[in-house]
């Protein structure tokens, strides 16, 4: 019943179609990712950048978040030179789902919905979400019919044997995250701690590998490296989470990444996985990053950008 949803989790074309849904403005991996995009037009044909809300310390509310997170977008994309991609920028959502089946209507899920919709199960689009799923829960929710078009990546919640799951990007918007849960599209999550935790980058490696080679490498590593000195001299490393949900459409013989197919549980209000509720299909679930091979991927495609 499930081969052809199987199989768009499992075979990767050789130049995939992306949108990438960010709240870029959060703190500093989103930028890595969407760079990262950016630096490989051979394996990423680009479509559409989606903004997503956001509420931390670096915003006031997730329309703050969200608006903050367009204008980042922007600005990296004008910095790797991509004018091409500019205008395919979209505003998302300025709120969280209310319930799990009540979209959020934006520029960003009608745009998802556009091209899905020019697409077909032989042929999906991926959406690529690194921050709450609100945007691509909303598009699902706007027109179900797209689930058999679209392969969803996600970066949100932790690992099964984590005792929560109350990480940043789930814990937002708990009922979009149940939404595409439950939606029957193709989805491969990415866990957070326990998993994408350990896709670290340090100072000196900064400063060896980024820093002097283009203004985006000078950019990012800054961004990075002005963080860390808030913490004085002590031993450091930053997570850099969401290049591993970009890494995931060019991880062809699971160069970068691990993965199962399995049903998984459904989170809830109290930030646990429930222990009745499952997808009613299999996702993908990762379990393991190769760090090095990423990073070096990672720093060769940053590199390159000059």
């Amino acid at each position: 019943m499930y081969e052809e949803l199987e199989k768009r989790l499992t075979s990767l074309p050789k130049c995939a179609d992306v949108v990438l849904d960010t709240d870029c403005y959060n703190e500093v991996d989103d930028q890595f990712a969407l760079s990262f995009l950016l630096a490989n037009p051979k394996r990423v044909n680009l479509l559409a950048v989606t903004a997503a809300p956001f509420l931390n310390q670096n915003s006031t509310s997730p329309e703050d978040g969200m608006l903050k997170s367009l204008d980042e977008l922007r600005r990296i994309i004008t910095l790797c030179g991509r004018s091409d991609v500019l205008c395919n920028t979209f505003a998302g959502s300025r709120d969280y789902l209310e319930n799990e089946s009540t979209p959020r209507i934006s520029p960003a899920a009608s745009e998802i919905v556009r091209l899905a919709n020019l697409h077909s199960p032989q042929n999906p689009l991926y959406v690529i979400s690194i921050g709450c799923i609100t945007n691509a829960a909303s598009a699902l929710l706007l027109d179900p019919g797209i689930r058999d078009k679209v392969v969803y990546v996600w970066l949100g919640g932790h690992a099964l044997t984590w005792p929560d799951t109350a990480e940043f990007n789930m814990r937002q918007d708990i009922p979009a995250a149940r939404a595409v849960f439950q939606s029957g599209c193709a989805l491969a999550l990415l866990p957070c701690m326990g998993v994408v935790s350990g896709f670290t980058i340090t100072a000196p490696e900064i400063r060896y590998w980024l820093l002097g080679q283009n203004e985006v490498c000078d950019y990012l590593g800054n961004i990075v490296l002005n963080g860390m000195r808030t913490l004085g001299d002590t031993p450091w490393s930053r997570v850099l989470w969401d290049v591993c949900a970009a890494a995931w459409v060019m991880n062809d013989s699971e160069r970068f990444l691990k993965g199962e197919l399995r049903r998984m549980p459904l989170p809830n209000a109290q930030y646990q996985y429930s222990k009745t509720e499952f997808t009613p299909h299999p996702i993908q679930y990762i379990w393991h990053v190769d760090r090095d091979a990423l990073m070096g991927e990672l720093i060769t495609s940053l590199r390159s950008l000059k």
